[in-house]
């Protein structure tokens, strides 16, 4: 299993040549065994960039999500307690937007890698990451 910062799952859907060939091999091997993991944070900073005009997407979001969500091999994960109390307390230092936040505190409780291009995110030494 993987789970799939905001950008990448962006990235995967509308944009895939932006993706590394290390993102590729790892999303394409989860897809494989139902293996692919999104927050659901993920969807709020998505609905936020279109609704503040900083991204457009070719169809209604809402419609968007659920393309995603219609593919067996992905599971979205709710923001629960747990992930909510880790990520206020993530080991060592770590940046302080609260939507890394939360998806990496959902790497670490669910014990799967983050593939991700944010360079914050990648020199945190707590997940493993790819990309």
């Amino acid at each position: 299993m993987i789970l799939l910062d905001t950008h990448v799952w962006l990235w995967w859907i509308s944009n895939p040549e932006k993706l590394s060939n290390s993102a590729v091999a790892a999303i394409d091997e989860a897809v494989q065994i139902n293996g692919i993991v999104i927050s659901s944070i993920s969807t709020w900073e998505i609905a936020l960039l279109v609704a503040r005009g900083r991204l457009k997407l070719t169809i209604d979001i809402s419609d968007w999500v659920r393309k995603t969500e219609g593919l067996t091999f992905v599971r979205f994960v709710p923001v629960d307690n747990t992930i909510s109390l880790r990520s206020v307390s993530l080991p060592g230092n770590f940046h302080t937007d609260p939507a890394d936040r939360i998806i990496a505190a959902t790497a670490l409780t669910m014990g799967i890698p983050l593939i991700s291009k944010d360079r914050k995110i990648l020199d945190y030494s707590h997940i493993q990451t790819i990309w």
